[in-house]
């Protein structure tokens, strides 16, 4: 995944290791000294793909990447994940129960 303009922003330069993680539903980039994920050459996101089949992101679906620059840290959205939270938002703003 290309995400050249926000990995320099957070300062992850190509070969910058990375640790990925799942974390209820949602894949969670750190920098880690000791890795077998980095930065690409070219900018790219690495995104492995069992971590993509657990968050049920397909190839060349959209995603949604937030970025903690001073914690060092980029959470990775999938789309089924943030059209969830707007529901549920919706529904609590529109007088829904929000025990859904």
């Amino acid at each position: 995944m290309s995400a050249q303009h926000l990995l320099h922003e957070m300062g992850w330069a190509p070969g910058h290791r990375l640790d990925i993680q799942l974390c209820q539903g949602m894949l969670v980039v750190t920098s880690a000294r000791d890795d077998r994920y980095q930065v690409g050459s070219r900018g790219e996101l690495p995104l492995p793909a069992s971590a993509r089949q657990m968050c049920r992101i397909e190839p060349g679906q959209p995603v949604l990447l937030a970025a903690f620059i001073t914690h060092d840290l980029l959470v990775v959205h999938p789309v089924s994940t943030v059209a969830r939270l707007l529901t549920d938002l919706h529904h609590q703003l529109s007088g829904g129960d929000s025990d859904r």
